[in-house]
């Protein structure tokens, strides 16, 4: 199976998504917590600072050593993270393949020969679903797509091998 998904079509630059590397990606979503509690996607430049607040607050508290807990707070974070069904947001990665103005349809096309057209003002609603209690969608992947609503969560689009704006 490849695991590379190509997005082509109306867009400035052709490009393709590697979604095996996803798994280091800090605008990975955990859709268990998506789908079934309150989420809210939170802007990079707040959860970096966000981020250096709890350190600084944390050097005051214990000390600038890093106590020997650090790392397996880290592990611990990692091995969680390789149980989650996780995904992305489809908006970041065309963002970057910038897409024509007169883009009007999302396309994904399939191994099966069949196509799934949504249109383009739905874009928000599109994520790719990369792994599924940890695992790579190997048999009927590479990615899944599901739309934020959850309309589609119990049956989503299979076996994408790649995107086309029209």
């Amino acid at each position: 199976m490849n695991f590379m998904v190509p997005i082509k079509g109306k867009v400035q630059f052709a490009i393709t998504l590697d979604p095996t590397v996803w798994i280091f990606d800090d605008r990975r979503i955990d859709l268990e917590q998506f789908f079934h509690t309150t989420y809210e996607e939170v802007d990079e430049d707040t959860k970096y600072l966000q981020g250096m607040g709890k350190h600084w607050s944390r050097e005051i508290m214990e000390g600038s050593t890093a106590p020997p807990t650090l790392k397996a707070e880290e592990t611990f974070s990692l091995k969680k993270e390789l149980k989650d069904t996780l995904g992305i947001h489809f908006k970041h990665f065309l963002k970057n393949a910038e897409p024509h103005e007169d883009a009007t349809t999302i396309v994904f096309e399939q191994t099966t020969g069949e196509e799934v057209a949504i249109p383009y003002d739905r874009l928000n609603d599109v994520i790719l679903q990369y792994s599924l209690r940890g695992k790579p969608l190997r048999e009927d992947g590479p990615v899944y797509v599901l739309f934020a609503d959850g309309s589609n969560v119990k049956d989503p689009i299979r076996h994408v091998q790649a995107i086309r704006i029209e």
